[in-house]
């Protein structure tokens, strides 16, 4: 399958979601805007794709670092109109670092302004087609998908990837309704008619059906243990953090990992270590992966 060519797709790394470009004679849109540390190769992605034409729209899947890094640069730029889904709007308007999951992950974005927001039900006309906005909490509470009918492709965010999706957080922040809402939006993606999804990170694919199996048997491994997601998320947390630092002293990390606010709840509420034997634990786990290797007392990251 082939995705229509008003829809272009400048598929990132893992610290940068992917970049969703619709072309219309009206004015180009561009969805989501990747991590504040990638501001100017996204920039430089984003005038070749556009070659000179206008950028009539910034729009976001959800707001979070990865997602909306790029926000503020791309509408000092090209001063297109910025929109976000409408739950999103109070934690950009107080910039409330706790819920968008900044500083307490050791993440980082710049403040931005927005021109307007939408919700579950709207219908944005991008590339030439109608795509209707459907709620996609769990990895976000606020996060939404947009789906065209027409065009049969589903701008999914972290919602569905094609071996999984993004990271749901077990019980934080007085939250515990995560995996429940994941549930439900794993079957809201089954009940779409899709030929194509485009996914936050990873590359674009056409199996839904087997993408979404993968999903629910995941979803199902965390339902019945949920230290097993703790500790995904603890993994993907550390993981993060040194996409962007690309290394970090070893003799610092039980340091780290105490001072950071997520990765001390994790470790208080589910995984019970000492700092140092958590920071050993996910040293191991990460290289195991391919994630990180060690060298000379460093920790690096690889891009795995």
């Amino acid at each position: 399958m082939k995705l229509p060519e008003s829809i272009q797709v400048m598929e990132r790394g893992w610290l940068s979601s992917n970049n969703v470009v619709l072309h219309a004679r009206t004015g180009a849109v561009v969805v989501d805007s990747g991590y504040g540390a990638h501001v100017p190769q996204t920039l430089a992605l984003l005038e070749h794709v556009l070659a000179g034409k206008k950028l009539a729209r910034l729009v976001n899947t959800h707001c979070h670092s990865d997602h909306m890094g790029g926000n503020a640069a791309i509408r000092a730029k090209y001063g297109c109109r910025t929109s976000i889904p409408e739950g999103e709007a109070a934690l950009i308007d107080d910039w409330d670092e706790q819920a968008l999951i900044l500083a307490i992950a050791d993440q980082r974005a710049e403040r931005f302004s927005y021109d307007d927001s939408f919700r579950d039900g709207d219908t944005l006309q991008m590339g030439g087609y109608d795509w209707q906005v459907i709620a996609a909490p769990g990895h976000d509470t606020h996060a939404v998908m947009f789906h065209s009918p027409e065009a049969r492709v589903l701008i999914s965010g972290d919602a569905l990837w094609e071996n999984g999706f993004g990271v749901v957080f077990p019980q934080l922040f007085g939250r515990d309704t995560a995996l429940a809402e994941t549930r439900a939006t794993l079957e809201a993606i089954g009940r779409l008619d899709v030929d194509m999804v485009i996914p936050g990170h990873g590359r674009p694919f056409g199996d839904a059906g087997a993408a979404l199996e993968r999903a629910f048997y995941r979803l199902e491994g965390y339902e019945e243990d949920i230290t097993r997601l703790a500790r995904h998320c603890a993994k993907v947390m550390l993981s993060f953090a040194l996409l962007e630092k690309r290394s970090m002293p070893l003799a610092e990390l039980p340091a780290y990992v105490a001072r950071v606010p997520i990765l001390a709840e994790l470790n208080s509420r589910y995984l019970r270590m000492t700092p140092a034997a958590m920071a050993e634990w996910l040293v191991n786990e990460l290289e195991r992966a391919g994630a990180v290797r060690r060298n000379d007392g460093m920790l690096y990251a690889t891009g795995n």
